[in-house]
């Protein structure tokens, strides 16, 4: 017998022995707890990689080739009706002369896909006007030489079984700067846009909130001497009424959030400011209490 035909019986040998030897229960299934556990992980992570990659990959289609940007994403796996915000980056800039930044808001799983598909159009829209604009002016300050930059995002703020309230924000900075918020709030289980006008019977809430900010106000200064509003007879732009589609949100616990951007009633450095409007103030006003309460 040669090297190799005793090397080949040696391995038979060996193999045939491996095979009736009894086998090592505990180790075996150890091994296959911790297999299966592997595998269901990088289900899960394949699952959710497919997902925001067909998310991101509908995205970026829809913005570079439909112009309507009309996306609807409540069939994509894992998300199911599960209503849930995403983000979309434009390209961000940071340099010694100019910072742009652009997040903007995805809304999926909504029931009412023409609403849903209709608010991220007009999220999209929107940041890409801010976007063109601001690199349209960027050549001019950078061949001037000077500073601009601008931030664009959303916070959620509230996100419950019903009430979907997002707040987006732009910032814009060139010498100073200045802050704006629009707040779009949706009922997710009628699959409607709630406005401020209607929560209530008729206008009258425009002055019986009004009074109540410029009272709130008034004893929020006296309180604290940091605290500066335009109440005042004689201050400047003095304010007296809300507007009829004035910002605002629902919070969580069914209250009114009133939201005023920077300088729309006070100095800037008081910044964006918010007022909840008790509920007995407005609860004779109410359609009902469905919302607010």
């Amino acid at each position: 017998m040669n090297i190799n035909e005793q090397h080949i019986s040696e391995h038979l040998k060996n193999e045939k022995e491996k095979h009736h030897a009894p086998p090592i229960v505990d180790d075996l299934e150890m091994r296959i707890k911790r297999v299966f556990r592997a595998n269901k992980r990088k289900v899960i992570y394949q699952k959710i990689s497919t997902a925001v990659a067909i998310l991101m990959i509908l995205l970026v289609a829809s913005a570079n080739i439909n112009e309507s940007f009309a996306i609807t994403l409540s069939e994509i796996p894992i998300l199911g009706k599960v209503v849930q915000v995403f983000s979309f980056r434009f390209d961000a800039i940071d340099t010694e002369n100019v910072h742009a930044n652009v997040e903007t808001p995805v809304i999926t799983g909504l029931d009412n896909e023409t609403l849903q598909s209709a608010l991220n159009e007009k999220y999209y829209e929107e940041n890409k006007t801010l976007y063109d604009t601001f690199m349209a002016e960027v050549g001019d300050i950078t061949a001037l030489g000077g500073h601009m930059g601008f931030d664009s995002g959303y916070e959620i703020k509230t996100n419950t079984d019903e009430i979907l309230s997002i707040g987006r924000y732009y910032v814009s900075t060139a010498g100073s700067s200045s802050t704006t918020f629009s707040f779009d709030t949706i009922d997710k289980i009628e699959g409607i846009m709630i406005t401020l006008p209607s929560l209530f019977k008729d206008q009258t809430y425009v002055t019986r909130i009004s009074d109540y900010l410029i009272q709130h106000m008034k004893e929020e200064m006296l309180a604290d001497p940091d605290k500066i509003y335009w109440v005042n007879e004689g201050d400047f732009e003095a304010f007296k009424s809300i507007k009829t589609d004035q910002n605002f949100y629902i919070t969580a616990e069914g209250k009114l959030m009133i939201s005023f951007d920077k300088y729309e009633v006070g100095p800037g450095f008081m910044g964006i400011v918010e007022f909840e409007i008790p509920t007995d103030v407005i609860s004779d006003l109410l359609v009902s209490d469905k919302y607010i309460h």
